[in-house]
């Protein structure tokens, strides 16, 4: 799995003419609204919603894992991953918007399903796709998390999991009920405010380890490219593990390839596919090129500045990093990966509920939503070994079919490229005849469910 994500990465970087130069212009369409356009929400939103459920644990407790497992070259590779992901970020926004479809209502719909469907015909794959995502939203979206932040509580605060799973239920229930407005407008408040808050905690550390950060970075560098373990305090970490953990790490904390993205992308008000891809390629950029970034040179300094650390336990060795703070190191840290998980939480439910209503229309998606907030109590209060392989055997599975779709589509992507973005197009509109009406789709809906296999 992690050779066809990064080499899906790599390939669509190079098809596409590096689209990472472009993502300055990016950024600034991102937080640009654009009044005329058709969707559901703003660009911003939908970017923000995509934030939500990928900015989390990962970002902190999975690259220090990483770095106690592969050394700090892994924090490289990291990073490294993470720019050419953006390529594929940006892939999986613009099919999203291409082949979206637009209900009775007016809401927009799509994803990778709709692209396998509409896009290759693949009808059977785009249910698995569907599937595969809608079981994964009970793992990785609301179990997992939920136990993420009431053992944190527990263990800083002492507090029973049970209140703490009470409580986030009754939030989450709040929000998710509201359905994908509801869901958009808060996490266009909570990103960038949880984003900043952890940032500016990052960037107070380096300065009290400022000392200490070139050298942070020279043994990241040395250590990524070397056959021979690192020294000072590092040994045991080669090139061939930095690499393994780097990548992997990168790979999954952006989830750019999983397919999940292009769900909100879906519904952004935009005028063409290229403008949303721009706006989603910079979701990779925020989550692995700058947070992921800025955690490994945390913790790197850190351990050099601090050579008392316990560097071989990810957990413990965020703990210990962010400890220096004072007095407000340790808060600072439980309300980070607290909010981090519980914005995941947010950002799954919306994902598994457009799986679900591709599935079986509007029929199922209350008994999905109820089900939902029950699992985040659920997760609140029990012993989560076993969800996490499942959670993280769904996520390979449902990334399959999402990356066959971007393969198989990558000369749409080119030409959707071509028109808009290196002919300098970007304000043009999308026709409005390429976006099909729901009503034609759910006369042959039925038949997804209903084909007999052959």
């Amino acid at each position: 799995m992690i050779i066809l994500l990064l080499g899906t990465h790599v390939f669509l970087t190079i098809r596409l003419r590096f689209p990472q130069r472009k993502i300055f212009k990016a950024i600034k369409l991102s937080v640009k609204r654009d009044k005329d356009a058709t969707g559901d929400v703003s660009q911003f939103g939908a970017l923000a919603t995509a934030l939500a459920a990928t900015i989390g644990t990962g970002n902190i407790i999975g690259v220090a894992t990483a770095i106690a497992l592969g050394g700090p070259g892994a924090v490289l590779w990291c990073w490294l991953t993470g720019v050419f992901g953006i390529s594929t970020k940006y892939a999986e926004g613009l099919l999203a918007v291409k082949y979206r479809v637009k209900t009775r209502r007016g809401r927009m719909l799509g994803g990778p399903m709709y692209a396998l469907e509409k896009g290759l015909g693949w009808k059977r794959l785009a249910i698995l796709f569907a599937l595969f995502a809608a079981l994964a939203s009970f793992g990785i979206g609301s179990t997992v998390q939920a136990n993420a932040i009431s053992s944190l509580v527990e263990n800083q605060y002492g507090i029973s999991p049970y209140i703490t799973g009470t409580v986030v239920t009754i939030l989450g229930a709040a929000v998710i009920l509201g359905g994908v407005k509801a869901i958009s407008k808060v996490c266009s408040m909570l990103v960038p405010f949880m984003a900043l808050f952890y940032v500016l905690g990052c960037i107070y550390i380096l300065i009290v380890n400022h000392a200490y950060l070139w050298q942070a970075i020279q043994v990241i560098v040395d250590s990524a490219f070397t056959t021979k373990a690192a020294g000072g305090g590092f040994a045991g970490s080669t090139l061939m593990m930095a690499a393994r953990y780097g990548i992997a790490r990168g790979l999954f904390s952006n989830e750019s390839g999983l397919g999940s993205a292009p769900i909100v992308a879906a519904a952004a008000q935009t005028r063409n596919p290229v403008r949303q891809a721009l706006v989603s390629s910079t979701g990779t950029f925020w989550d692995t090129v700058v947070i992921c970034a800025l955690t490994g040179l945390v913790i790197t300094s850190s351990i050099i500045a601090y050579p008392d650390i316990d560097y071989h336990n990810g957990a413990a060795l965020t703990k210990a990093a962010f400890s220096k703070i004072p007095y407000i190191g340790a808060p600072l840290l439980t309300f980070g990966l607290a909010t981090f998980a519980f914005s995941t939480t947010l950002g799954w439910s919306y994902y598994g509920e457009r799986c679900v209503e591709y599935l079986s229309g509007k029929k199922l998606m209350l008994g999905y939503r109820v089900l939902y907030i029950a699992s985040i109590f659920i997760g609140s209060v029990i012993s989560l070994g076993l969800v996490w392989n499942i959670a993280d055997c769904m996520n390979a599975l449902m990334a399959i079919p999402n990356l066959i779709s971007l393969l198989c589509l990558s000369g749409i992507i080119v030409h959707e490229t071509r028109m808009y973005l290196w002919r300098y197009r970007l304000d043009r509109d999308m026709e409005e005849n390429e976006i099909d009406e729901l009503e034609e789709v759910e006369k042959i809906q039925p038949q997804l469910c209903d084909e007999p296999s052959k």
